[in-house]
């Protein structure tokens, strides 16, 4: 009946009153709820990654993309990324969950693979069990320093002041995936206790090894330096020369 009496009493209503009305009308109705932001989380997967198995002799890259691909968000692949992860070959879109995981998810939304953040900028599987895979920017990938930008002489220091121990990268193999580690002698208890034999580069970083396959890990800070990771209460930092 409502809808009949306002027809009716439109038609005698001059134009300029009718659209003036029907404007008031519409100022009046509730706005259209819009789609919440992006999380800081989906923003930073935004772009071009590099999924790789440990070896790296499988890869393919990623593309996280905003818009949506219902049951998430769309998805990118360039090269075959089912030869790196078979469980990809169904994945339709991503999402990423409230403890910043990342889910590949097929079309009806069931989970194939979780990736957790383990740095910035770096997921792995490792919490989901089976055979561990990687995910970093493809950015950080093709940035990744070769064994022949490390040869040489290095330093292990706190800062400034006298290193705690000296180095040299040797560029002879001491295992299939490792180089020789030269100590010079006089280092400080820190590092003989740990007592590196080999070093290696892994997905971007700089690993020290000992006889028991114990790690300390550094990143790049810029050519010439890497920083240990974590970093504790007082850093450790490799840099570039030595007597």
């Amino acid at each position: 009946m409502i809808g009949r009496h306002w027809w009716a009493m439109a038609r005698l209503l001059p134009v300029h009153l009718l659209l003036a009305t029907l404007l008031v009308m519409g100022a009046a109705l509730p706005a259209r709820a819009q789609a919440p932001a992006p999380s800081e989380a989906v923003r930073n997967m935004i772009g071009a990654w590099e999924l790789s198995n440990v070896a790296r002799d499988l890869r393919c890259v990623v593309s996280f993309r905003l818009d949506p691909a219902p049951p998430g968000r769309a998805l990118g692949f360039e090269g075959d990324c089912a030869a790196v992860i078979p469980a990809l070959k169904d994945a339709a879109a991503w999402t990423i969950d409230s403890r910043d995981a990342l889910h590949f998810i097929d079309a009806r939304g069931n989970l194939l693979i979780e990736f957790t953040e383990v740095e910035v900028g770096m997921y792995d599987t490792s919490r989901a069990g089976g055979p561990l895979f990687f995910l970093q920017t493809l950015a950080a990938a093709q940035q990744e320093r070769t064994a022949d930008q490390v040869f040489g002489e290095w330093a292990l220091g706190r800062g400034s002041g006298k290193p705690l121990c000296e180095f040299t990268f040797g560029n002879t193999a001491h295992d299939v995936d490792s180089f020789v580690l030269i100590v010079k002698p006089g280092c400080d208890a820190t590092v003989t206790r740990f007592a590196p034999v080999s070093w290696k580069l892994d997905r971007g970083q700089l690993v020290l090894l000992n006889a028991k396959a114990e790690a300390w890990r550094f990143e790049e800070a810029d050519p010439s330096t890497w920083r240990r990771i974590p970093q504790g209460r007082q850093p450790l930092v490799l840099v570039r020369g030595g007597s």
